[in-house]
């Protein structure tokens, strides 16, 4: 048996987690199972990982058959499994920021990629945002976070975590809170729970905003004061509108709203401005 069928983790002699890129490494083989088994990976799928660290989870990955896209910041970490991995042919590493990578470069066929990802708290949010421009490359999206962070992904209107994130990754994708990942997982032990979560990239769109750009930047104006009314929080948007023309009580907070409302609110101000 290789070292690429065993699934165990094998770390980077002498690296020390490097704090400003949010490294904790993943080490308990179980979670590194559990993981695995969510992924399915297959043969001859085509998988990137984002931040694959010291190979925990690329090993098993590979080991499946599938083709895999590593990116990876960090140097040291980068030459190291380059070194590791370099008698895989279905290896390719790219060591630099995903958040200015363009997935568009490894294909151009629909819903072919899947991605996953322990992804640092820092980087989080943009990481999916930047990823969600993709989401018709992207068959599915398995990310490890912090717990906070999947709360935020799912939450529903109402929710206390309920926010810009969930409902734009909604928008685009099925969101499922997989299972919790405990601190002792890692090393060095975060100070926080993380928890696996898979972005499923909607076949057919649910709902549909004429223009996203202008729904992100109503979504991202309503929530920037989320403590004030819809009124007053939206004035830079909807200043040219009478109130009676809008689908939504402008009376409310931002987290009384669905996403069916924002979308609805959406087109509203997108019709609007071709009337102009």
């Amino acid at each position: 048996m290789s070292q690429y069928d065993t699934g165990k983790s094998i770390a980077m002699p002498g690296h020390r987690a490097r704090k400003r890129f949010g490294q904790n490494f993943l080490q308990d083989d179980n979670i590194i199972r559990r993981i695995v088994a969510a992924i399915a990976p297959k043969q001859g799928e085509h998988i990137v990982e984002i931040g694959p660290g010291q190979g925990a989870i690329t090993t098993p990955l590979l080991a499946s058959g599938a083709r895999l896209d590593a990116i990876e910041l960090d140097r040291d970490l980068a030459a190291w499994l380059q070194s590791r991995f370099a008698d895989v042919d279905t290896f390719t590493l790219h060591q630099c920021d995903v958040l200015k990578f363009d997935l568009a470069s490894l294909t151009t066929e629909p819903r072919s990629l899947s991605i996953v990802g322990n992804l640092p708290y820092n980087i989080s949010t943009p990481c999916i945002f930047h990823l969600l421009k993709y989401q018709s490359l992207i068959h599915e999206m398995t990310f490890m976070l912090q717990l906070e962070v999947v709360q935020r992904l799912a939450a529903q209107v109402g929710d206390d975590n309920y926010g810009r994130l969930g409902i734009m990754a909604q928008y685009y994708c099925q969101v499922d809170h997989l299972f919790d990942v405990p601190p002792g997982a890692f090393h060095p032990q975060p100070k926080v729970t993380s928890a696996i979560v898979r972005l499923t990239p909607h076949r057919t769109q649910k709902l549909v905003a004429t223009d996203t750009t202008l729904l992100q930047d109503v979504v991202r104006t309503a929530f920037s004061q989320r403590r004030k009314t819809l009124r007053n929080c939206l004035k830079p948007l909807i200043a040219d509108i009478h109130p009676d023309d809008l689908p939504v009580d402008l009376s409310l907070r931002p987290e009384n709203l669905s996403l069916e409302d924002y979308v609805n609110l959406s087109n509203t101000l997108s019709a609007a401005r071709q009337e102009k």
